[in-house]
């Protein structure tokens, strides 16, 4: 998640410090990309399937071992981000998604967004889950945002796994550069006719979901896709609170602002955790929910395997749901 004023870059600023070199995917669904399956498609899954938490962390321990590979982070233009870029993409090519890039530049260096598409759907109807694969350069950026790389990916890859054919079509995206003020994804949105936004019927966003000190906050954008989150953890009985620290501060807002309904997941940054807080969620009152937020120290010690563990379910059920 990017800084909040006044330290982050202001929309005037990023725009004018961003050019578009090279759009590989700027459109709806993709030309040329994977025909669907046969017209008899088998009935939905009840529900979508449990995220093994172990498989999520293995994500995050690859993108560890990468960031220490690569002079500690992961960050926009720097080789650890390249290297996080190539693990996902070569996850998702093996599991049958049609990948694609888009590349753009700013503050001088290179960044990219990867695009991940699931045969078939209808493709007037998109759904999007993303999360941005980007870290500050202080840190290997592992909540932040490992923790929603990781499971928007293997989310992606129980798709694969199901062999899901949802009624709508299902696009998976990471961002590049959003550290720097939302870079990646405005890029692709700003890429976007009129008529391929109008054809995304949600997009589900997941920035920092594996907090030490977790909050449930639930982005109340969309009033359908919080109720699909809401009615989640209703019945795992975990009590939610509306989203407001990260409101505008990650990358559903180009999202939302060029009217695309959004929604999404967030456990807390450097916000302090309250007492009620504590006593509805466990965990430190008095304390951040994430102490490492855009820090050294924000490694795979840094995560809430219990959290990491909900909030993947969460999103595997907001994608099963959505898309049906």
């Amino acid at each position: 998640m990017k800084l909040s004023a006044p330290g982050r870059l202001s929309t005037a600023a990023v725009v004018a410090g961003v050019t578009v070199v090279t759009t590989l995917l700027a459109t709806g669904p993709m030309a040329g990309a994977a025909p669907a399956r046969s017209s008899v498609t088998a009935p939905l899954p009840a529900a979508a399937p449990d995220i093994p938490v172990a498989n999520v962390q293995a994500h995050l321990s690859q993108l560890q071992s990468i960031a220490t590979a690569n002079g500690g982070n992961r960050a926009h233009g720097r080789t650890g981000y390249q290297a996080s870029l190539n693990y996902v993409k070569g996850k998702l090519d093996a599991a049958g998604f049609t990948t694609s890039t888009q590349q753009f530049t700013s503050g001088g260096r290179t960044g990219y967004n990867l695009i991940a598409d699931w045969p078939g759907g209808d493709p007037n109807q998109i759904v999007m889950a993303g999360s941005h694969l980007d870290s500050v350069t202080s840190g290997a950026g592992i909540n932040d945002n490992g923790s929603g790389s990781s499971a928007v990916l293997e989310t992606a890859l129980a798709v694969s796994r199901a062999q899901l054919q949802p009624t709508k079509h299902l696009r998976f995206a990471w961002w590049g550069a959003e550290e720097l003020g939302l870079v990646g994804s405005r890029t692709y949105v700003n890429s976007l006719s009129t008529a391929n936004r109008a054809k995304i019927s949600g997009y589900l966003n997941f920035d920092m979901i594996g907090s030490p000190n977790p909050g449930y906050f639930v982005y109340d954008d969309d009033p359908t896709i919080e109720k699909v989150f809401k009615d989640y953890f209703a019945g795992i009985n975990v009590s939610t609170e509306i989203e407001t620290e990260g409101d505008g501060r990650s990358d559903h807002a180009p999202f939302k602002n060029a009217g695309i309904p959004v929604g999404g997941l967030f456990s807390g940054a450097d916000y302090i955790k309250t007492s009620a807080q504590a006593a509805k969620w466990g965990g430190t009152a008095g304390q951040p929910f994430d102490r490492c937020y855009h820090s050294s120290c924000d490694t795979t010690a840094n995560i809430s395997a219990t959290a990491l563990d909900r909030n993947s379910d969460a999103l595997a059920h907001a994608v099963w749901t959505l898309s049906s």
